[in-house]
């Protein structure tokens, strides 16, 4: 066992650094279940590899007591195994009670025992209080990011690989569009053609073949589609969020929000403000900030306030004050967007 006090490690560096030793507390925290499970599943088995033969998990609700957790800390095995605590906290927010449980458990981490605490995406107000902070002093911190869109191709492939099995970047892509949001069916679709094609090269055919249209999408993917130029990829989602029944006000909600931040972003640039001011000031945080950035200085002040008048005006069609087509209407609000540098006053044929 090795005491590690306030270490912060990406998640591809994990197995790495379990071979070479073992901490008496480790944080998972990210928005991305199948990679949480699969980093505390490797976590657990290394435990076990060590000796850690005993277990405890604890699940946080709105009913936990958390007294039961410092006695477990407490309370030696009576055998004198060594001890894994699962701690999980589904919600990312333990209280004014277990914040304080948690910083009082980092303070006196029990003896031969391996902590594992999970917990969801915790924004910058929730990193920044004391409990996470105690966290963060005293364990091995793995933040665990999701697979971006541009990112899942290359994703796709190292898991194919790791069953002996290659494809080509079309039939990567094809996967990538069909399996894009939920990560837990892309894992599934790989396992299902290791089961059905012997290691070796798949072809798009057969790729093509196994593969079920999975893809879950979200306004924010759309919202990203839109700043991001890629026609293919909003007219994908826009058309899935409309099969899956998401309602259009919601959708325009966020097209007209990301509208506004633009809108802020680039009166900001034109008045000679720094980006990074801009940046914080619209709450625009990590790997969006390129995107966002790009967009608002390759658009107009004026093609986004136009937008925002189209937006104006497919308010009223959804609230049936105005005559119109609402899907058609947010197509053409998003392709606009993404086929013109500028905005063209012209409608687009969809």
């Amino acid at each position: 066992m090795t005491l590690i006090a306030g270490m912060r490690i990406k998640l591809e560096q994990l197995p790495q650094h379990l071979q070479k030793q073992t901490a008496s507390l480790y944080t998972l925290f990210g928005n991305e279940p199948l990679l949480i499970l699969e980093a505390a599943d490797l976590i657990r088995t290394h435990a076990r590899q060590q000796g850690y033969n005993e277990r405890e998990l604890f699940t946080v609700d709105q009913h936990f007591n958390w007294s039961d957790l410092l006695n477990a800390g407490n309370n030696l095995s009576l055998f004198g195994d060594r001890k894994i605590m699962d701690i999980r906290i589904p919600s990312g927010k333990p209280g004014k009670e277990g914040g304080k449980a948690i910083e009082a458990y980092c303070n006196a981490l029990p003896p031969d025992t391996l902590t594992l605490i999970t917990l969801p995406r915790i924004d910058k107000q929730g990193q920044a209080t004391k409990w996470f902070k105690a966290l963060e002093a005293t364990s091995m911190l793995i933040p665990v990011y999701a697979i971006e869109r541009d990112q899942l191709p290359g994703w796709i492939g190292q898991r194919l690989a790791r069953q002996q099995q290659k494809t080509d970047s079309a039939a990567l892509q094809f996967l990538a569009d069909q399996v894009e949001g939920n990560l837990l069916a892309a894992h599934q679709e790989i396992q299902k053609l290791a089961l059905l094609y012997p290691a070796g090269n798949l072809t798009f055919d057969q790729v093509k073949e196994v593969v079920l249209n999975v893809a879950r999408y979200d306004v924010y993917q759309l919202s990203d589609a839109m700043i991001s130029a890629s026609i293919a990829r909003y007219t994908r989602i826009l058309t899935g969020l409309q099969s899956e029944g998401t309602a259009p006000l919601l959708i325009l909600a966020t097209l007209a929000e990301q509208i506004r931040q633009l809108i802020i972003i680039r009166k900001g640039l034109d008045n000679g403000q720094p980006p990074a001011q801009l940046l914080q000031a619209t709450r625009v945080w990590g790997d969006r900030q390129k995107s966002v950035m790009t967009a608002a200085k390759r658009i107009s002040l004026q093609s986004l306030m136009q937008g925002l008048s189209d937006a104006a005006k497919i308010d009223r069609i959804i609230k049936g004050v105005a005559q119109g087509d609402i899907w058609d209407e947010l197509l053409q609000l998003g392709l606009r967007f993404v086929i013109h540098k500028h905005w063209n006053s012209e409608k687009i044929a969809s």
